[in-house]
Formats: C-alpha cells, structure tokens, sequence
C-alpha cells in the first residue's frame, strides 16, 4: 500500500485530523506509527461507536500498531457503574468481546489504564502534564468526560481526569491520538502540553459522533453540547446497544427522528452515512416506482445529494439502514447468544454491591 492508499485510509469518514501535514510527515517517517483510542468501560457498546471500531480497523489496514485503552481508572473518577472496578473491569471485558465478534482483531492490542497507574514514571508525567494546564483550562477540557464545565465542582477527583488522560498519550505511547469529536479538547490539550514540555507531538484524528435517536438539542462544541445531543448510555432510548435484537433495532430506527431533506442533527442519516457505508461500502435504497425505483449509493456524496432534492423517503430511509445494521450486528449477536454470561455483569450491579471501591487486589491484572 502506497502513502497515499495509507492517508486515504486513515482520512475516511473522518471529521477532522489535526493536521494534515503532520499525519503526511507521520506516514513518510515512519513505517509502522502507533495509535490509540480509549474508552471508558460503562456499558455496552453503542451504533454509534460502530464509526470509531471501522476507524479502528482503518487505522490498522493502513499500517499502525492500534492500541485500545481500556480506561477503567478514569472509568472510575467518572462515577460509572456505580464507581465498582469490578464491574467497571467486567465491562471492559465484554468491549474486547465486542471489537473480537466484529472481527477487529489482529495487529490491535488491548491495554488497561490499570498497567500505567501501576507505574511511578505514569504519575510523573501526570505531575508534569498539570504543570502546564491552568486550573481553568482543566475545567473547560471536562466536557471530555461527558459533562459540563461547572460540574468540575462535584468532586476534586474530577479534575485529575484531563491530565492522566493527556499523560495516557505520552505514557503508552502514541504518535496518533484517536477519538470521537467529543474528545477534541483532551487532543488538542495533548499537543498543547507536548510544545510546553517539548514532547513528540501526537497527531489527532476525530471523527463524527452519531446524534441521538431522537433528535433535538445541541452539538457544539463551544458550549459543549456535544453532551446533550450524541447518543449516551444514560438514556438508552438515545441509540441501539451492541448486541441488539433485530426487533430493537428497527423499533429503534422507525422511531428515529428523521426529518425528510434535513442533514444537520438527522440520525438516520448519519447511520447511513457514517456507518453503513464504511462498513457495507454501499447502501441499497429500496423506493418505490414512481419515486425512481431502487438505488445503491456508494459515496456520502450521492446519497447526500438525493436526500436534499427529496429523492429518498424517510421511510425508504429508515428500512434501508435498519438491514444494514441487522447485518453489521449479526457477528456480535451470535457471539453474545453463544457467550449470554458475558453480560450478566455488564446489565445490573452484582447482588450486595453498594457500588463502593472493592477491597485492593494483588497487583493490577494484564486483562489484553
């Protein structure tokens, strides 16, 4: 694969690299880069984070050494699953499970926040990563987390989040941070802290986030609304889990706001667009004679410009993403049909628990 084979890999479906030329000079430099993503174990996987597991795989074709950090400790400060490491670890688990039944395996490695808390030079540099953060600019960077500014007052716990998530990059460590673009602030925080410091600058890769099911709110990034209007495990009716039922997911998608010719804030379409064509490379829309009868899009672009001029019905729409993403999930379903224990812990706090930190364990456990 040549360089710019590996560069059209790496850009595809992405909203955003920070920057072009230094993912150009990353790719002429260097034969196999290192990249990463992490997640904070809180529950099952989500449709919309089917773009970020495709990018996963994107990044790997086109020759990186893909890390994905299971983010259990930041898990934790985010008071997820009721703050059990066990639970959160647990769910952690099943997100291997997950990339492993969508067939996101090979050159990809799994890591757990775990290994590098465990490691004196991890707290260094999560020392010297504060050390060139304001307390101020700590507070704008917790929309990260899911949460607004002023809720950095909840806890002090709370504000350690952004600079072990910065020391994470340079830890691991990485030359390519990779995330949705509600993780922008933490990247670009990153590079901030490289240039203070005079660290290797990672580059920044961000794609779309899937707007919730229901449509309405905000998606900016300014006032961080990115929180009120992507699909979020807090109300699951935002969006389908992975694994879901095909019932669920054409419940969930009929339902859908959907509005015909309207691309800003439309979930639907931005399934279509940011899910079922990376991962199908095409979409089949089956429409009805007298609207022009059936058609396959191949590119955002054709299937943007029918969906303006009116040539795609909501409800044409609607059942052509709901195959599609029957498809996409059918590995993970069978594999969590297969695996039904796999879950238990996953769906409900284990009996007794009261969601406090369990007793310390005999050292951290290599889970990848």
């Amino acid at each position: 694969m040549d360089l710019e084979e590996r560069l059209a890999l790496v850009r595809r479906n992405a909203a955003e690299v920070i920057t072009e030329g230094d993912l150009r000079n990353l790719l002429e430099t260097q034969e196999r880069p290192r990249a990463y993503i992490g997640y904070e174990p809180s529950g099952l996987f989500s449709v919309g984070q089917l773009v970020t597991i495709r990018k996963v795989q994107d990044l790997s074709a086109a020759g990186f050494d893909v890390t994905v950090f299971l983010a259990d400790w930041h898990a934790l400060i985010n008071d997820k699953l009721g703050g059990s490491l066990e639970r959160i670890r647990q769910a952690g688990k099943v997100m291997v499970q997950t990339f492993g039944s969508l067939g996101t395996t090979g050159a990809i490695r799994f890591r757990w926040a775990t290994d590098l808390v465990s490691q004196p030079t991890y707290w260094e540099r999560v020392i010297r990563a504060a050390k060139a953060m304001s307390v101020a600019r700590v507070k704008r960077a917790m929309t990260i987390m899911g949460r607004r500014e002023e809720e950095a007052e909840v806890d002090a716990a709370k504000l350690f989040y952004p600079a072990m998530q910065v020391a994470d990059i340079f830890e691991l460590p990485v030359d390519l941070a990779y995330a949705g673009l509600d993780q922008r602030r933490a990247h670009v925080l990153a590079r901030e802290v490289a240039h203070h410091h005079h660290w290797p600058v990672p580059v920044a890769l961000h794609t779309p986030l899937i707007s919730s099911l229901k449509g309405g709110g905000r998606m900016n990034m300014d006032e961080g609304g990115l929180v009120e209007r992507k699909m979020s495990k807090s109300d699951p009716s935002s969006g389908i889990p992975i694994p879901a039922p095909d019932e669920l997911v054409e419940e969930r998608i009929r339902a859908a706001y959907c509005p015909a010719k309207e691309v800003e804030g439309n979930p639907v379409l931005e399934i279509a667009q940011h899910v079922v064509l990376p991962w199908r490379g095409e979409i089949p829309v089956e429409r009805p004679a007298r609207a022009g009868g059936p058609r396959t899009y191949t590119t955002p672009e054709e299937l943007l410009g029918s969906w303006r001029a009116g040539e795609i019905h909501p409800m044409d729409l609607k059942g052509a993403v709901i195959r599609a993403l029957q498809e996409i999930l059918a590995p993970a379903n069978r594999f969590f049909r297969e695996h039904p224990e796999a879950l238990q812990s996953v769906a409900s706090p284990p009996p007794g628990s009261s969601g406090e930190l369990p007793p310390p364990r005999g050292g951290p456990s290599n889970h990848s």
